[in-house]
């Protein structure tokens, strides 16, 4: 689908207007239907939104652009904000019946939670590094951070 030829005139005339002479010379000896057609044609993708097309006209180069030109100045135009719905409100009785669910697998699992202990893999690379093995910096820095050790690496 190309732009209406109405819409293509009316740009036509806005840059007549803006470019004067510049504009009208930049297309003397040529076919000014084919011109027109070629410019339908190249911004025939913004025939759903014409509002690009007047972004680009409020946003020219101080030269005449020439179709690409001014289409990719089309490109640059924002998209309008879309207004977003409103958020759903949460059921409180079915909230309370998930969080219910929740806490029973929460007491399940709490007692392996306890006898796992997290921060392993730091006791064994501060034990590897006490042993005297040359480790990485930054392996370092990490298993301290866990432990909560506050010395610098090297010490």
């Amino acid at each position: 689908m190309s732009l209406p030829l109405k819409e293509i005139n009316r740009l036509f005339d806005r840059l007549i207007a803006t470019y004067g002479n510049e504009w009208v010379n930049r297309w003397q000896g040529l076919d000014g239907n084919a011109i027109k057609s070629l410019w339908a044609h190249e911004l025939s993708i913004y025939a759903e939104r014409l509002s690009a097309i007047e972004w680009a006209l409020e946003n020219l180069p101080p030269r005449s652009p020439n179709v690409i030109e001014f289409r990719n100045i089309c490109r640059q135009a924002p998209y309008p904000e879309i207004q977003k719905l409103p958020e759903p409100k949460a059921d409180p009785e079915r909230v309370r019946a998930e969080i219910s669910k929740l806490a029973t697998v929460l007491a399940a699992t709490a007692p392996l939670a306890q006898k796992f202990d997290h921060k392993a893999w730091a006791r064994r690379i501060m034990g590897r590094y006490e042993e005297g093995e040359k480790l990485r910096p930054v392996s370092l820095r990490f298993a301290n951070e866990a432990l909560g050790i506050r010395r610098e690496v090297g010490d």
